[in-house]
């Protein structure tokens, strides 16, 4: 069972996560608001709120840095510890805020504030209109799409949504998401063996192809040589996989950093400036060791493994590399 909202009250017994055959079940957002569209994209407006710890979060805090809009959208990190009442802020701990803008203890609260009979799951990314007092969007890659596109003339320069790719980089985006993005998942919190044998299978199966896809290209939409959104989706999920999905949700048929091409990848997209910054390892490892009790039930954080993201990589050896503006600034 999963805890949510049932009509503006919070339960945690309302959500079954799997379905009839044990496959994963995610829910579906709620929010779905696009900046230019329905609301005006200026600077100052719209606040994000966080988890370090969350891959789909993780993806929209790095498009944040890498176009320099930290100070056109503000930003607040709830707590990596997520217990029964749901994200909350403790600004004590290392690398978490307070709720900056509304003064909640929960990040739960941002959701009854803007449906007080709102039923769903809390997550994040949550893009808050501080003007309107409501939740914008709450689907990761329609917000990380919306930094990259209406909000494009209040950053740097650096276009990780280019226009004559973006047919490509849905295409990738789309091709990831169920096999890896959401594999890990659909491996971790499977209702059989089956359906976890499955969830494996095709998660190593697209891990396979993709890294014989990055062999010949530097990164994976279009011809390979512009960092795009697709590479922040998977990014987000591989710089986890060896220290979270390998072991606490099973998938440990081989670690990232055993694949020839993928790992170096890795390393490189880590390495470019206003990526790392991002990254918090132990909110990571936190997060899900001591959170999914039915998984791990003594919450037990484990040590390892010793990775070095920063060691150096053959990456520069294929075309293109990262904006010219993120090199200037690095």
């Amino acid at each position: 069972m999963v805890n949510m909202f049932v009509d503006g009250e919070w339960r945690t017994d309302a959500y079954e996560s799997t379905d009839g055959d044990g496959e994963f079940d995610r829910e579906e957002t709620t929010f779905r608001g696009r900046l230019g569209e329905e609301l005006p994209a200026e600077a100052g407006r719209y606040h994000l709120y966080v988890s370090r710890a969350c891959p789909w979060a993780h993806g929209a805090a790095m498009v944040r840095s890498l176009m320099g809009l930290e100070d056109a959208v503000s930003m607040d990190i709830v707590d990596p510890y997520r217990d029964e009442r749901g994200w909350r802020f403790t600004p004590e701990k290392d690398d978490c805020t307070p709720d900056t803008v509304n003064g909640f203890d929960f990040l739960g609260e941002t959701y009854l504030a803007a449906d007080p009979d709102y039923t769903g799951r809390v997550t994040v990314p949550v893009l808050w209109d501080t003007v309107d007092g409501t939740i914008v969007n709450n689907e990761s890659i329609e917000v990380m799409e919306t930094f990259s596109t209406a909000l494009d003339h209040l950053g740097n320069g650096v276009d990780l949504y280019p226009e004559d790719l973006r047919e490509g980089i849905d295409e990738v985006v789309e091709a990831i998401y169920d096999p890896i993005n959401n594999g890990v998942y659909r491996a971790g919190f499977a209702g059989t063996q089956e359906a976890y044998e499955r969830a494996v299978e095709g998660l190593f199966d697209a891990l396979d192809q993709w890294d014989a896809v990055l062999a010949d290209q530097r990164y994976l939409a279009g011809d390979g040589t512009r960092l795009t959104l697709a590479d922040l989706r998977m990014f987000a999920t591989l710089v986890r996989f060896d220290h979270v999905y390998h072991t606490h949700f099973k998938c440990n048929q081989r670690l990232i950093a055993q694949y020839e091409h993928l790992w170096p990848y890795v390393r490189d997209v880590y390495t470019t400036p206003g990526v790392a910054k991002t990254v918090n390892l132990p909110h990571i490892r936190e997060h899900y060791y001591t959170t999914h009790t039915g998984i791990n039930p003594t919450g037990f954080v484990a040590v390892g493994p010793d990775l070095d993201f920063e060691a150096s990589h053959d990456r520069d050896r294929l075309p293109g590399g990262p904006p010219e503006a993120l090199l200037e600034t690095a």
